[in-house]
């Protein structure tokens, strides 16, 4: 071989020679990832050799690929930074499927790094391969093959930037095992271009002028939050921008905290379970803006009933593709959020203020749909309802937890019933509706805030999804707080067969559960079991107490309380059950 020449053919330079794990760490560091969530296999193994020559980068080693890509999903929520998971081939690059298509559903920055078979056995059906990119491509932001280790470093960087800007995404690395272990000179590109990839980020001045202008002639004016607002972290441009306006807000599920729940101004969350005022609001406003929103099939119902009474709708979002896909819009606003917020703040400022004798009005609208409290229930109850489960721990952490959540009636509770103030608080699936995300979120988030109190709020169907995770708190340090809202029952199945079929509860009955207590005890944690309601507060705060250790607190909940008000398929959003009375 020519000496003068590496086995690549490439030139010497006054660069280092890495192999291609090396250049991964390097870029890693480069980057500022301070935690990687993986699980090892033979396509990796260069990479895991290379991981463990450093001291930078912390890997946590999960019990299940879905885990470390749920973790991963949890710290880039919880920290707006980009979460990094690395697996291995084949059944490592499938498991992990359900945690990329979650992040993706909900636009989540993440790189997720997965080894592959040698270039030269990719398309042999060799040991542990599988179509990496072909799988990935619909439930990711972009992906990459690299098939030459040269290419690697800029890859990479091409990444990480799609990852995290514009409308954020899961972006997947597929690394071949002999590209890890090939040299060449190593080099980080500072910045990248790409002619295909040029995300707006100002709004047209024009369309903003038209926006406000429509805004001030309105008077029946209404704030629709999606969760854009907590990934372009507008929520201080938000909020004073609602201040000028004095007219109400409402949240969806991924933007809660977006607004301070706590405030006069917010009415709660919206659609299939929101509250009553927030659904009759946006039937009823005359100018609607929304902000980092989609219109979701579970934000408006029926779009022909969303649709029946006239209003003009203003819609701000980066991401041009959702503006008037499900919906038509009057004023369309393609840019970064909080560079618009601030942009028609600016407008307001200089304009005369809205008609405040309109705006009494529609205060006074909203005053009497908020007299129906339709988040009543029955306090009085010696069965544990699991909605006083939710505001308790509300009260007792004065609402400065992280709460996680998995999928089902636990999610709607925690939502309606824990008052968020500040953005990235609340963390949980909302897109894809993935069931096991929650105890693995909260892995995550603790790392990134190990002074913070991290709970997650579950149900005994979810928490078996992954519950093996238990493990990985136990040997990485991570103490959380496990709230199971145990009603024996896959509760949002079993709601939805009480009310659409006929009580026919077919495979939604868990009747071989086990002991949580010996469960979370077998692995090393605390367990307790509550059975009435007034032991709900002492357990919450024996729970709390023990801050260095993970408690898994198992509250057996009514099995026949179902989430209201509820806006079943094919229903307008001002149509809704608010009760078992409505039946």
């Amino acid at each position: 071989m020519n000496k003068n020449k590496s086995n690549l053919g490439v030139t010497p330079s006054a660069e280092p020679l890495l192999n291609g794990s090396e250049i991964l760490v390097h870029v890693l560091r480069e980057e500022g990832v301070r935690f990687l969530w993986g699980y090892p296999g033979g396509a990796v193994l260069h990479i895991y050799d290379a991981l463990y020559q450093q001291n930078h980068i912390e890997h946590i080693l999960v019990r299940h690929e879905q885990g470390a890509v749920h973790a991963a999903d949890g710290y880039a929520r919880a920290t707006g930074r980009v979460g990094v998971a690395l697996v291995t081939s084949g059944p490592g690059v499938t498991n992990a499927v359900t945690g990329i298509a979650t992040a993706y559903m909900d636009s989540i920055p993440m790189v997720i790094i997965a080894g592959n078979v040698p270039t030269y056995a990719i398309g042999e059906d060799a040991f542990q391969e599988c179509d990496t990119v072909g799988i990935t491509r619909p439930i990711v932001k972009h992906n990459f093959l690299v098939k030459d280790v040269r290419d690697l470093a800029t890859v990479l960087k091409k990444a990480f930037h799609i990852a995290a800007t514009g409308r954020p995404g899961p972006v997947v690395v597929d690394i071949p095992k002999d590209v890890s272990a090939q040299r060449c000179p190593y080099f980080y590109p500072k910045t990248v271009e790409m002619r295909s990839y040029n995300p707006v980020s100002k709004g047209h001045s024009g369309q903003i002028r038209k926006a406000v202008n429509l805004l001030l002639s309105a008077q029946r004016p209404y704030l629709y939050v999606g969760g854009g607002a907590v990934l372009g972290n507008a929520s201080q441009a938000l909020r004073h921008f609602a201040k000028q306006l004095g007219c109400p807000v409402t949240n969806t599920l991924m933007a809660l905290g977006a607004f301070p729940g706590t405030s006069e101004q917010n009415l709660g969350l919206l659609g299939m379970h929101g509250t009553y005022e927030a659904n009759m609001a946006m039937q009823h406003c005359d100018v609607l803006v929304a902000l980092g929103a989609r219109f979701d099939d579970r934000v408006i119902g029926n779009p022909a009933h969303f649709a029946s009474l006239p209003r003009k709708i203003i819609h701000v979002d980066i991401d041009p593709s959702v503006i008037s896909k499900r919906v038509k819009i009057d004023v369309p606003i393609v840019g970064d959020l909080n560079e618009v917020l601030r942009d028609m703040s600016a407008l307001l400022e200089q304009s005369e203020p809205i008609d405040a004798m309109a705006l009494a009005q529609w205060w006074k609208q909203i005053a009497h749909w908020r007299e129906l409290d339709c988040l009543k229930y029955d306090r009085e109850s010696q069965i544990i309802k699991p909605q006083y489960v939710v505001e308790k721990l509300w009260e007792l952490t004065k609402g400065d937890a992280f709460i996680c959540s998995d999928v089902g009636q636990h999610q709607m509770w925690a939502a309606q019933f824990y008052k968020f103030d500040e953005p990235r608080r609340w963390i949980n699936s909302g897109g894809l509706g993935t069931m096991g995300v929650g105890l693995p979120y909260a892995m995550g988030i603790k790392k990134a805030f190990p002074d913070k109190e991290v709970v997650t709020i579950t149900g005994e169907g979810s928490i078996q999804m992954c519950i093996q995770e238990l493990s990985t708190c136990l040997q990485y340090d991570t103490p959380i707080k496990i709230v199971s809202l145990n009603n024996r029952y896959l509760g949002m199945v079993r709601q939805w067969q009480e009310l659409q079929y006929g009580e026919r509860y077919s495979h939604s009955y868990m009747d071989a559960l086990p002991d949580f207590v010996k469960l979370a005890e077998a692995y090393g944690h605390v367990g307790i079991r509550v059975e009435k309601s007034a032991d709900v507060e002492g357990a919450l705060r024996e729970a709390l107490s023990l801050k260095k250790r993970t408690v898994f607190i198992d509250f057996q909940t009514d099995s026949t309380e179902n989430v209201w008000p509820m806006v079943e398929a094919g229903k307008g959003i001002s149509e809704m059950r608010l009760g078992s009375e409505d039946l």
